[in-house]
């Protein structure tokens, strides 16, 4: 038998007691730094990703309960973009907005003195197509006019209007109108793309 153990055996009661005792808070004291300590910390890292995943999964429940919602409010967006693009013509479709304005004009009674297209002015997406209109006719054919304007398929704002040579001809009270007709385009991604470079 060990030398040393035959030692212990013949120590006291008292004293193999402690030793007994001494060596299980050792290995206690082991188990507990070496064992308890890291699992845990595992435990409590775990701990907060689960309550991280049951974030996301009530996150995610409730976007997957909202969903038929979302699609109907795109389908509603995609419909009133389509709307939009009618209002807003192209640059292929600028002439003959610009001819049918002059066309609605006409037969609404007046006379062109000027019809004279401005600079395009370049916005985030879209351009503002400026017109400088002088007119001359009766105030009824001007009301006429402007409200054939307004009721027109596409975007059509009439401002600036100046009344000037009012008289009286025939009983009929005649005019001169000078205003500014602004339409509007959609821009291209390369028009888009060239005016960023040029604010640049």
């Amino acid at each position: 038998m060990n030398p040393n153990i035959e030692k212990v055996l013949k120590l006291p009661n008292k004293q193999k007691i402690m030793i007994l005792v001494l060596v299980s808070l050792i290995e206690a004291a082991a188990l507990v730094w070496f064992l308890y300590i890291p699992k845990h910390k595992e435990l409590e890292g775990l701990k907060t990703n689960l309550a991280q995943l049951e974030g996301e999964i009530t996150e995610k429940t409730r976007i997957a309960n909202n969903l038929p919602k979302l699609k109907i409010e795109y389908e509603k967006l995609s419909q009133e973009l389509e709307q939009a693009l009618t209002e807003l013509p192209n640059s292929k479709e600028i002439p003959t907005l610009l001819t049918s304005i002059t066309a609605t004009g006409k037969s609404s009674g007046l006379d062109f003195l000027t019809f004279r297209p401005k600079p395009e002015v370049p916005k985030d997406f879209y351009a503002d197509v400026p017109v400088d209109i002088v007119v001359a006719g009766s105030y009824f054919s001007v009301a006429n006019f402007f409200a054939a304007v307004a009721n027109m398929p596409r975007i059509v704002n009439i401002t600036n209007v100046a009344f000037s040579d009012i008289k009286s001809v025939n009983n009929r009270m005649m005019t001169k109108v000078t205003c500014l007709a602004t339409t509007f385009r959609f821009l291209d991604k390369k028009e888009i793309k060239d005016d960023k470079n040029k604010k640049k």
